[in-house]
C-alpha cells in the first residue's frame, strides 16, 4: 500500500515509517499541511496516518483539504488527545479510522487490514451496483456533484463501523438507495438487510412490525410472529421516514438502541438483537423535538453520524446522464429496437424545471414518457405537462410554433389515446399508410417521408 504519514514529529514520523516499510507499505512523510498536499500532488496514496495537533495547523482542518486532492484516500487521524467528540467530528470531516497514541504494531497492522478490506468492498459494491441497476435504474452511486461525492464518501467510511446513522434529505433523493450500499459497504453484508417503512402502519402494527408479537396480543394475532428486529439479526434494520413515529414507539426504539433489548408485543420475555441502525427522514428533527414531536435523546441515539443528501436541484450535473440513464433503461423493458435520444429542447426543459419530487419524480416522468411518445427523439411534449409548463415548453395553439410543431405534437397526442391506429387516422381524418409513414418518420426522428 502507498501511504502517506503527516505528524510534525520527526521520531512519530520514523517510527511509522519503520513499521509501515516492515508491513510492504510503500512511505512518504510530511510535517506540514502544505507538505502533504505537495506529497499528494506527486502521486496518489491509498491511506494516510494525519496527525491531529500539527504545530499550529489542525489535522481536523487538513482532513477536507487531503480528500479534495484525493476522493478515494483513506485517512486515519492520531492523536494523544483522543475523546469521543473529535473521533466523531474526525468521521463527519471524512476520516476513516481513529488511532489514539502511543500505538502498537499490531494496532497498525489492523488499520492496514481495515483499509485493504475496505478497498475490496469498494471494488464489490461497485461491481453489486451495476448488476442493480439492470433491475433499479436509479440505484447508482455514480455521479459528478461535489456534495453527493461528499455524502457517498461519509457512507463509505461510516460502514466500518456499528455506529447509528441518519440519513436527511428530501423525498425521493435516494436516502434507501444509499442506506443499501452502506450496508453493502459493511461487516454485516452477508446478514438481511431490513426495510421498514414507518408512515405506512397505524402504532400498534408499526410496534408489531418492529418486535413481533405473540398469540393474543391483539385482534388478529393468531400466531406468534417475530418483527424485523428478528429478521434483521446480525444486519442492518433501516427506518425510512423516523419522524413518522409515534413517542410511545420512540420510547421503545431508544431502550433498544441504548441496550439492544426488546420483548414482542404482549409477551414478558426480554430478547436481545444485534442490529445496525439506520434511520432517513425527511423533516426538520430539531424543530419536531422543539414542538414536542420527537425525543431529544432518540434524536442523539439515531444521529451518531449524520448524512445529508442533497437534492436534484443541487446536483444539476448529474441530472441529464440521470434521465439518459433513465431513457435507456425503459427503452430497454419496452424492448424498443432503439434508445430514444432527448432533443435539445428537452434537455433545456429537464434542466429548468426544479423536481420537487427529485430522482423519483425524473424515473417517473421518463417512464411516462418512454410509454406515451413512440418517436425516436423524445420532445418536451412527451413529458407531464406540469414539468413542460414550468420550462415554457408546451405547444399552444397561437404560440411561437411552426406548423410542423404543432402538427407534430397533436398528431402524436391523438396515436398516444386512440386503442388502434386506425382509429387514430380517422380521428385525424388521413389515410392509416399516411399515419404510419409520419409515425415513422417520427420514431426515426424527423427523417424520411411526412
Amino acid at each position: 500500500m502507498r501511504v502517506l504519514v503527516v505528524d510534525d514529529e520527526r521520531n512519530i514520523r520514523h517510527t511509522l515509517r519503520v513499521c509501515l516499510e516492515g508491513f510492504g507499505c510503500e512511505v512518504r512523510e510530511a510535517a506540514t499541511p502544505e507538505a502533504a498536499l505537495a506529497a499528494l500532488a506527486q502521486g496518489p496514496a491509498d491511506l494516510a496516518f494525519v496527525d491531529l495537533r500539527l504545530g499550529t495547523s489542525s489535522g481536523l482542518d487538513l482532513l477536507p483539504r487531503l480528500l479534495a486532492e484525493s476522493p478515494n484516500l483513506d485517512v486515519v487521524l492520531i492523536t494523544a488527545y483522543a475523546t469521543f467528540d473529535t473521533a466523531v467530528e474526525a468521521v463527519r470531516r471524512g476520516a476513516r479510522d481513529y488511532l489514539p497514541k502511543p500505538f502498537t504494531p499490531a494496532q497498525i497492522r489492523h488499520v492496514l487490514d481495515r483499509s485493504r478490506e475496505h478497498r475490496a468492498l469498494s471494488s464489490q459494491l461497485e461491481s453489486l451496483e451495476g448488476q442493480l441497476a439492470q433491475a433499479v435504474p436509479e440505484a447508482t452511486l455514480e455521479t459528478t456533484s461535489p456534495v453527493m461525492h461528499a455524502a457517498i464518501g461519509l457512507v463509505s467510511r461510516a460502514a466500518t463501523s456499528d455506529a447509528a446513522v441518519l440519513l436527511r434529505g428530501e423525498s425521493g433523493t435516494g436516502k434507501g438507495v444509499l442506506a443499501r450500499a452502506l450496508h453493502s459497504m459493511s461487516a454485516r453484508r452477508r446478514r438481511p438487510f431490513v426495510t421498514v417503512n414507518c408512515p405506512t402502519l397505524s402504532e400498534q402494527l408499526l410496534a408489531s412490525e418492529l418486535f413481533g408479537h405473540v398469540r393474543g396480543a391483539f385482534t388478529g394475532a393468531v400466531k406468534d410472529q417475530p418483527g424485523r428486529v428478528e429478521q434483521a439479526e446480525g444486519g442492518t434494520l433501516f427506518l425510512d421516514e423516523i419522524a413518522e413515529m409515534s413517542p410511545a414507539l420512540q420510547a421503545q426504539l431508544l431502550r433498544f438502541l441504548q441496550e439492544k433489548q426488546f420483548e414482542r408485543l404482549g409477551e414478558g420475555r426480554t430478547r436481545k438483537a444485534d442490529v445496525r441502525v439506520v434511520a432517513a427522514t425527511n423533516r426538520d428533527l430539531e424543530k419536531d423535538v422543539a414542538e414536542g414531536r420527537f425525543r431529544e435523546d432518540l434524536l442523539y441515539r439515531l444521529n451518531v453520524i449524520e448524512v445529508k443528501l442533497p437534492s436534484l436541484r443541487e446536483r444539476p450535473e448529474d441530472l441529464l446522464p440521470l434521465a439518459r440513464r433513465f431513457v435507456a433503461f425503459f427503452a430497454k423493458a419496452a424492448q424498443r429496437p432503439t434508445t430514444p435520444e432527448l432533443s435539445p429542447a428537452t434537455e433545456k426543459m429537464l434542466l429548468a424545471y426544479p423536481w420537487p419530487g427529485n430522482v423519483r419524480e425524473l424515473r417517473n416522468a421518463v417512464e411516462r414518457a418512454l410509454i406515451v411518445w413512440p418517436a425516436g427523439v423524445l420532445e418536451p411534449q412527451a413529458f407531464p405537462e406540469r414539468i413542460a409548463a414550468a420550462a415554457g415548453s408546451v405547444v399552444t395553439l397561437g404560440g411561437p410554433h411552426t406548423l410542423e410543431e404543432v402538427e407534430r405534437e397533436h398528431t402524436l397526442r391523438v396515436m398516444t389515446s386512440a386503442p388502434t391506429l386506425d382509429e387514430a387516422a380517422k380521428v385525424l381524418g388521413i389515410d392509416a399508410s399516411t399515419l404510419w409513414r409520419k409515425r415513422k418518420k417520427y420514431e426515426s426522428g424527423g427523417k424520411g417521408e411526412g
